[in-house]
């Protein structure tokens, strides 16, 4: 017999929800729930990440953020307490705490809502947090505004890129904080620390990146990642022009009949193996293609006709019109 009526439900203290709750991030609050649904079989913060689709990032600054306010033991995200239960972490224990949670690897700087506040105390990152909200129409939550603190002190962003990179992203449509902080943190692999070569890479790649999809049909969308790195090898690393490019994209949906990032890098791929370097050489790869195609093939006049029973005997070269006419000749002589 089983109880129908069997609830299986995670309690959460009504001073978590008085008291924790209404201060935290959302973000943060999804966390802390997970934790608690999960009580004792939590892993790691790869799985609370996976889980909730956060960054790895993101669920630290959450655990840092839950251990300092006493609501998560420091020895692992395993351990739930009840709100209140420890007294306030120091800094340091907190950072301890979450390195020990996380995977292996380089840890990236976060900021404490005392260390955001202390660089709000500088007119640069204030106005730049003013700018920034003013360009994204909304007030940003603790989370954003530690995100902007990583990359204007964490990362020694110049305020005027940061407002430019916030003015890139919102043009193209993205107003999450989590896309502003991947093409920061892209920009910032590129070597990009200025605005005139932020300005530079993005219009240059816009440009070559608009001209991609408008060829495979594509408008409601910019390219992703993986789209963006290929359009970059197949102008900057291969160094084709936008000609040849848009070629192997027309080439492309005439093959398969839809858009392929993939099909057509096999396409340029091929073009930069034969030495293509203008639109005429495409010409003739092809040509030498068709020649080496017919090489191959065996000449009608070697094909020998296949044999079947009507053909399994020997042809014989009598000439029976010969033969009747004699006979007939000595038919009329007899008579």
């Amino acid at each position: 017999m089983r109880n129908c009526l069997e609830l299986n439900a995670t309690v959460v203290a009504n001073e978590f929800i008085d008291r924790y709750m209404v201060s935290a991030n959302g973000e943060y609050v999804k966390v802390y729930l997970y934790i608690l649904r999960h009580q004792g079989r939590v892993e790691d913060v790869r799985q609370i990440a996976d889980a909730l689709d956060h960054t790895e990032a993101d669920v630290k600054r959450a655990l840092g953020y839950w251990i300092k306010q006493g609501v998560l033991t420091e020895e692992s995200p395993k351990a739930v307490r009840g709100p209140g239960a420890a007294k306030e972490e120091t800094a340091a224990a907190q950072s301890a705490a979450v390195q020990s949670a996380a995977a292996p690897g380089k840890e990236r700087k976060t900021y404490t809502p005392e260390q955001v506040s202390r660089l709000a105390g500088q007119e640069d990152f204030t106005q730049l947090l003013y700018i920034s909200q003013k360009y994204m129409n909304k007030v940003f939550t603790p989370r954003e505004c530690e995100v902007f603190a990583y990359l204007y002190d964490g990362l020694h962003m110049p305020p005027e890129l940061l407002e430019y990179l916030v003015e890139y992203c919102v043009q193209g449509g993205h107003y999450s904080i989590r896309y502003l902080e991947s093409v920061a943190l892209n920009w910032h692999e590129k070597g990009i620390v200025n605005v005139a070569m932020a300005r530079e890479y993005t219009s240059t790649f816009s440009k070559e990146g608009f001209a991609v999809m408008r060829a495979f049909g594509i408008s409601d969308r910019r390219p992703g990642e993986g789209e963006q790195e290929l359009i970059r090898k197949w102008y900057k690393e291969f160094g084709f022009t936008n000609e040849i490019v848009m070629e192997a994209c027309s080439r492309t949906l005439k093959a398969i009949h839809k858009p392929s990032f993939s099909y057509a890098d096999k396409i340029l791929s091929d073009w930069k193996r034969g030495g293509v370097r203008v639109l005429a050489d495409i010409g003739r790869l092809d040509e030498k293609r068709d020649r080496d195609g017919k090489k191959g093939s065996v000449p009608a006049a070697a094909v020998k006709p296949a044999r079947n029973q009507f053909h399994n005997f020997e042809q014989r070269s009598t000439d029976y019109d010969a033969v009747v006419l004699e006979r007939l000749k000595e038919r009329l002589g007899g008579q």
